[in-house]
This record gives structure tokens, sequence and C-alpha cells, in this order.
């Protein structure tokens, strides 16, 4: 009688068990002579060597597919047990997998032109308008880091700057005032990571998300970092920003020229940033437009329309 402790790391355990412990259930229906216990996230397997050996070998192969798509099917594990799972289609550009599934790769060539400056480059700039998926993308690039092992921690980060209303005056504590502003993070997070591993995540700070003035001297090593909405930072808070980069570090900056929350009398952080670094070797500089929008088709004709009144609005200024 052979007995082997199998511990479960990096995935959600309720998607793993099954619900009502289905997926268990099924195990123990493929492997009747062998004895299977679980307790959180320890299996212990009891049988014929031969048997637990080949056991923990399939629990192991649905451990990672579950890891690399966020779902795992009684039909899944039936055929890793019987060897029949297709190929994964690793060649169509897929970064990583929403938690239904979904597949989470590029939808235009300059989105593509994001991915690929980023392979090539430890700080890549990405401009362009709302929609193109600049910080969804970016999102997806670090979560498949972390999942690959490039990278230990992803950090994210905004700048608190307030769109039209005051900060002081919402209700609550620093946390409660400055959450609505990282919501989006939050939100493109949960798409690509169960609810229970992300929290788990961001309790043992594997991803932090933070406003930006707290970065302030921090160096920021082994590390996928993000900076959204820079548009939105001064020229000292992106020049303090950039030279957090520790080793092992690769940043991404994005923002939009055409929503810019600053004071009229303040200069952009990212426009000045994208003056004097462009064209330094190992920095990636990717600018998406109206053309790359993914959200409702609607918002590409917003964007169109806003376009031509300011364009109005200048001649008219002249």
């Amino acid at each position: 009688m052979i007995e082997r402790h199998i511990i479960l790391e990096g995935i959600d355990l309720v998607s793993f068990y099954g619900t009502g412990n289905a997926h268990l259930q099924l195990l123990k229906a493929l492997f009747p002579k062998v004895r299977i216990v679980a307790r959180d996230n320890i299996i212990k397997i009891m049988g014929e060597e031969q048997q637990t050996e080949r056991l923990e070998q399939h629990i192991e192969q649905i451990r990672l597919h579950l890891a690399k798509y966020n779902k795992i099917t009684e039909e899944d594990i039936i055929n890793i047990i019987n060897g029949t799972l297709p190929e994964a289609d690793a060649a169509k550009g897929i970064i990583v997998y929403s938690t239904s599934g979904r597949p989470i790769k590029s939808r235009s060539e300059n989105q593509q032109r994001l991915i690929d400056a980023y392979q090539q480059n430890d700080m890549v700039f990405a401009v362009g308008p709302a929609g193109t998926g600049k910080t969804y993308l970016s999102i997806a690039l670090a979560v498949k880091a972390l999942k690959e092992k490039t990278a230990k921690r992803i950090i994210l980060s905004r700048p608190a700057v307030e769109a039209g209303e005051k900060l002081g005056f919402l209700p609550g504590d620093m946390k409660d005032k400055i959450d609505p502003y990282l919501q989006p993070l939050y939100d493109a997070l949960e798409d690509m990571l169960p609810g229970a591993k992300l929290q788990d995540m961001m309790e043992k700070h594997v991803i932090q998300i933070a406003p930006l003035a707290f970065m302030r001297g921090r160096t920021l090593s082994d590390a996928v970092v993000i900076l959204d909405e820079a548009q939105n930072t001064t020229p000292a808070q992106i020049r303090m920003f950039l030279t957090r980069m520790g080793w092992n570090t690769k940043m991404i900056i994005t923002g939009d020229m055409t929503q810019i929350d600053l004071p009229r009398e303040q200069k952009s952080g990212l426009k000045e940033a994208l003056r004097i670094l462009t064209g330094i070797e190992g920095i990636g500089v990717v600018e998406l437009t109206k053309k790359d929008i993914v959200r409702h088709r609607l918002v590409t004709r917003i964007v169109n329309a806003y376009e031509a009144a300011d364009k109005a609005t200048k001649s008219e200024e002249r």
C-alpha cells in the first residue's frame, strides 16, 4: 500500500473539486482501487504503486489545465485520463484565458503591436483613445507573466486625479476614497483570475494595486508594473514612477491624451515623457487609434463626434 500527498497550488479549489465535489467523485469512480481523501488544497491517495502514480500524474495534468484555462469540465477530466484531450491552440496568439474560458488575445493590428513591443522591450508606452484595450491587454500580459513565473508580482497603479469631482468630499477612509479610481483595474483582474485566487494573491501582495503617490521610495523588482491613466500624471510624478524600475521588471504605461483631467495650467507628465524618451533603446511606444476600439460600436461613433467637435472649436478659436 502506497500513500502519496499532492498539494494543489495556483488554482481555484472550488473549480478543481467541482460543484458539490463532483470532480472529486468522478476521480474516485475512475480510480475505484485507490482511496482518495481531500482536505483544502491537499489530496491524499492510497493504493497500489502503479495506480497511485498514474492518478498523481493525472491530477497534475488537471491542475495545469485549470491553471491555464481557468475552468475544467467532467468531460475534460475524462479526456485527460484517457489521453484524448485536444491539443491547445497556442499558435493562435492567445495571451491568457478569462475565468469563463474565453481566449484573450489581440483583436487589431495595433493591439498586436502592443504585445510585440512588450516582448521586445522592458518599458512600453501604449497611448490611444478609450476602448482600445490598452489597460486590459496590459493586465493580461502581466497575468501571463505571473502564471509562467517570469514575474513574481504584478503592481498596478493610477494617479488619483478627480475627473470633475473632489476626492476629499467622498465618504469613508483613504481606501474607500481611492478604490473607485482603481476599480477598472480590479474589473480586468476579476475577468482573468478566479475570485478566491485573486483575493489570496492580493492578501499575499503578489498582486498590488495602489495610487501613484504610494510608489515613492520603492524599488520595483521581479515584477510587471502597469501605470494606467498616465496622462493625468505631472512631469514630476511620472519621472518618479519610471525611476522605480528594478531588476527583472517590465513596465507598461498607458494613457489617453484626449482625457486629461489635470488643471488647465498643468502639463501632462505622459506627454513630456513621450517627448523625452521616444527613441531610447529598450523603450517601445505604441499608438492605438479609434480603429482599435473593441467596446460597443457606439464608442467609436462617440470618439469620432468629439474629435470633430474639438477640431471645430480649434478652428473657431483661430
